[in-house]
């Protein structure tokens, strides 16, 4: 387990913004910008870097072997059944308690351009097979923030990285008044638990359509909270989040996006100055593969062998909101 005194924070510089990313978790603490209005993080973090070593709300991490939901912490692989502890109910969730996000990662700076974490994973951890080496590159070029993640393994696994940060393009307050398109023609819809149910579900003339820009308050209007994937469109996977005077833009190559209004967000330690933890406070958007992708041979796979290594980027960029 790591220690406070092990924890490392390195922060880069572009024309308007200053991100600070720590070494545990390889965690995105805060995302500082004047952009559209007063100086702020529009990321949500805690202040003390040592909180991040309790952080069951995956705040700001990279979450894996596998992100998202294993259902009934159980798959098959090889001819073989695999077994994971589960941490929410009968399933698995972001790999369990002993997350990437809890890790503590091999951190090399490039000036104040460019981060590399690295994080060697062995046969077995969390229940997953394969010795695996993670690596991710984190570099901010102006105000655009690039998350290069690779990994190699020695055999057959499955692996699928998320980046959890919460936004608020206004640094504090709801996000209830944030407008979201997103280039989706379906979502999985799922049970009680989130697990997917099945195939792809059409969202044509449904509430949480978002291919023309809604707000989350028009789309959500009960405060129910959304925690879906949606199916990028591969020809025009972007993603647009906009409020007063801010827009910000993701781009993936990846095939899901799993969008959560963190509706059970608390406040466990103090956040950052002039922010608040609190439902709807945040938006998590969250490129990946499908959940329960390694128990669904019809969702596109997550598998990564030695010939076939894993590889995934997601780019979000900041730019002043047009009229």
């Amino acid at each position: 387990m790591p220690a406070a005194a092990d924890i490392r924070a390195f922060t880069l510089t572009g024309t308007d913004s200053a991100v600070t990313l720590l070494n545990l978790g390889a965690v995105t603490q805060s995302w500082r910008t004047d952009l559209g209005g007063p100086c702020r993080s529009i990321v949500l973090g805690y202040r003390d870097p040592a909180a991040y070593l309790d952080n069951p709300q995956f705040l700001g991490g990279i979450v894996g072997r596998v992100a998202n939901r294993i259902a009934h912490g159980r798959f098959e692989l090889g001819g073989q059944v695999y077994h994971l502890p589960p941490n929410e109910g009968p399933h698995v969730l972001h790999s369990g308690a002993d997350g990437f996000h809890q890790r503590l990662w091999q951190a090399e700076a490039d000036g104040t351009r460019a981060l590399r974490l690295t994080l060697h994973s062995p046969h077995g951890d969390q229940g997953f097979p394969a010795a695996v080496d993670f690596e991710i590159l984190v570099t901010l070029n102006g105000n655009r923030l690039t998350y290069r993640m690779r990994a190699t393994a020695d055999r057959p696994t499955p692996i699928n990285l998320a980046q959890h940060s919460y936004y608020n393009l206004a640094g504090t307050g709801t996000i209830r008044d944030h407008r979201l398109r997103i280039d989706a023609d379906a979502l999985l819809p799922t049970d009680g638990s989130g697990i997917p149910l099945g195939p792809a579900l059409s969202l044509a003339g449904q509430r949480l359509d978002f291919r023309g820009g809604k707000s989350i308050r028009a789309a959500d209007p009960q405060r129910v909270g959304i925690d879906l994937n949606y199916c990028l469109n591969p020809q025009s996977p972007q993603v647009h989040l906009s409020r007063g005077g801010l827009a910000l833009t993701l781009a993936t190559d990846q095939p899901g996006l799993q969008v959560y209004t963190a509706q059970h967000l608390s406040e466990r330690a103090a956040p950052l100055a002039g922010q608040t933890h609190r439902a709807f406070g945040a938006i998590c958007l969250e490129p990946q593969g499908y959940p329960d992708a390694i128990n669904r041979p019809d969702y596109p796979s997550i598998v990564v062998t030695p010939d076939r290594p894993y590889a995934a980027t997601v780019t979000v960029s900041l730019m002043p909101e047009t009229p």
